[in-house]
């Protein structure tokens, strides 16, 4: 028990388990009583925890060290993720950040990133004209040890000018240290691949500033001033070892994985 015990509190900690106990749902009841006892939430959440740093496969989760097997976790993982509860902790998380204003939202950042996809979606069809990759794009905080990103997935050969618009609308307004929430940033950063007018007219309607390198224009050896940060925060994001592949066949855990690795990594920043 004391092994269990501290794989438990080592992979979630006294203050995510706070935060989590604010935005998981309540425990169901059996009307008609009996059945087996109830893993708790903090075990089921902690090998959850283990199996998006690992890369180990939910059978191959060792249910000695945790408890909850892993079928039993991964019905749990699907549960809290129809309940929106990964969705919720995120925020929670930046709100938490937002009220020490740590979140730099004067310069942002913008990029993707390609990956294999070993099953084709069943519930993305838009993948369905190249169903072997797929693409996880995000804009976050310039800062990388103050990110906040906003992640999205999208067809490996969907253009990323096409990506640029619903990334920066998904970015979620975080609570700030004075006055009202704030949503959009000051400036965003982004490479030659987004380098349009329509584009900047968008950015520009929205009052954000646009650093768009140009093409034929511009070197790129000079976006590394300021987007090297995002590069590092994709690496980071690559700690999720389940975002190295897509395994899943359903779109909405493929990027229930990605905010939970936001979720780590923003939360490693709010404990130091």
């Amino acid at each position: 028990m004391s092994l269990v015990v501290g794989i438990v509190e080592r992979l979630v900690r006294d203050e995510l388990w706070e935060l989590f106990q604010r935005v998981v749902p309540g425990t169901p009841s059996r009307p008609q009583g009996g059945g087996r006892r109830r893993h708790g939430d903090r075990e089921v959440l902690a090998a959850i925890v283990f199996v998006a740093t690992s890369g180990c496969t939910w059978q191959q989760l060792p249910a000695a060290s945790f408890g909850p097997s892993g079928a039993t976790a991964r019905r749990r993982f699907s549960e809290w993720t129809k309940a929106r509860v990964w969705a919720r902790l995120h925020r929670l998380v930046l709100d938490e950040l937002g009220a020490r204003g740590e979140p730099d939202r004067s310069r942002c950042a913008i990029d993707s990133v390609n990956m294999r996809a070993l099953e084709r979606g069943v519930s993305d069809r838009s993948e369905s004209c190249r169903p072997g990759h797929v693409r996880l794009g995000d804009p976050l905080d310039h800062r990388a040890d103050r990110s906040a990103p906003s992640v999205g997935i999208s067809a490996a050969n969907l253009h990323d000018s096409q990506a640029l618009i619903p990334l920066v609308q998904r970015v979620p307004p975080v609570r700030s240290r004075r006055g009202r929430r704030r949503r959009k940033p000051g400036k965003l950063h982004a490479d030659k691949g987004y380098d349009y007018p329509h584009l900047r007219q968008w950015l520009r309607g929205r009052g954000i500033t646009h650093r768009i390198a140009r093409k034929d224009t511009e070197t790129s050896q000079r976006l590394g001033r300021h987007r090297r940060t995002i590069e590092r925060t994709m690496a980071w994001l690559a700690g999720c070892r389940p975002l190295h592949r897509r395994h899943d066949r359903k779109a909405e855990h493929f990027l229930t994985f990605a905010s939970i690795a936001c979720t780590l990594i923003c939360h490693r920043k709010l404990t130091k």
